[in-house]
């Protein structure tokens, strides 16, 4: 799958003042080009966006206009799946190329924070920037760089392709629903029952499973299992999906399988189990 993540700085208040453009390239979820310029937005810049980006008029005095770099933009985005984080780039070109009377194209555009705060509960309402969830993720960047921002919004999309199992095109449906599906949530958080052999065990389900994740939950509550939504202190077993565990070949782990291992590291008692070891401890 390709697709082209983005991000521009801008001099001033005004998004079409465009003074940098990063656009990075991914296929089959690794990076094959990154394009990177200063452009001259032919305007002012503000003292707040310069302490911001560090990008000034010397900056820019020899940098190209606009118009100059316009075909490179558009050879990369037209008719492409386009990541930014947050609508203010999609915004922003849509404005400059209005600024110049440039030719309109079309692409689909897709944020990567709607996605994020789908995919991390702790990221629905609040904290869901760059630089929050590249620390959650273990991205090193150098935050408002163009390029480096941009290619950060495409990894982020990618974790989040790996954490649910959602690929890029659902996407597209996905964050035009509700970030909290209620039959969702209903799925994966359950009481266990006290008859249960397995009463008192705090179990959370990560991945891809191969029975839908509510009858998994359903078996887990009937064993005794209370049935979580995220690794906590309490948890005591993960559940890693069978089709997960296969797809970790060259992949990271999930947010809750890496923060399972961190906090067994620090002393908890956490039993991380495959999803067709799981079924067969809760069916005994």
């Amino acid at each position: 799958m390709k697709f082209i993540s983005i991000d521009v700085e801008t001099a001033n208040a005004d998004l079409a003042s465009i003074c940098q453009i990063g656009i990075v390239t991914f296929q089959d979820e690794k990076i094959v080009e990154i394009w990177e310029t200063y452009i001259n937005p032919e305007d002012e810049f503000d003292f707040m966006n310069i302490s911001i980006h560090g990008i000034d008029e010397h900056t820019v005095m020899k940098a190209p206009t606009f118009p100059n770099i316009f075909q490179d933009v558009r050879l990369r985005l037209e008719g492409q799946v386009v990541v930014s984080h947050m609508p203010f780039d999609r915004i922003a070109i849509g404005q400059v190329i209005e600024k110049y009377k440039l030719s309109t194209f079309t692409c689909d555009w897709l944020d990567s924070a709607k996605v994020a705060r789908r995919t991390w509960t702790e990221f629905a309402y609040s904290g869901y920037g760059l630089k929050n969830l590249s620390e959650m993720l273990g991205i090193e960047f150098k935050h408002h760089n163009a390029a480096e921002d941009a290619r950060v919004a495409g990894e982020i999309l990618l974790k989040a392709t790996q954490e649910t199992s959602i690929n890029i095109n659902d996407w597209f449906d996905r964050v035009k629903r509700p970030i909290f599906i209620q039959p969702y949530r209903e799925k994966i958080k359950r009481e266990g029952s006290p008859d249960g052999h397995l009463y008192g065990e705090v179990v959370v389900f990560t991945g891809a499973l191969t029975i839908p994740r509510q009858h998994a939950a359903d078996l887990a509550a009937s064993s005794g299992c209370q049935v979580n939504p995220s690794v906590t202190e309490i948890t005591t077993i993960l559940v890693v999906g069978n089709q997960d565990v296969r797809r970790l070949a060259g992949h990271e782990k999930s947010s809750k399988h890496r923060k399972a291992e961190m906090l067994i590291e620090k002393g908890n008692n956490i039993r991380i189990l495959t999803e067709s070891d799981f079924m067969k401890l809760a069916e005994e």
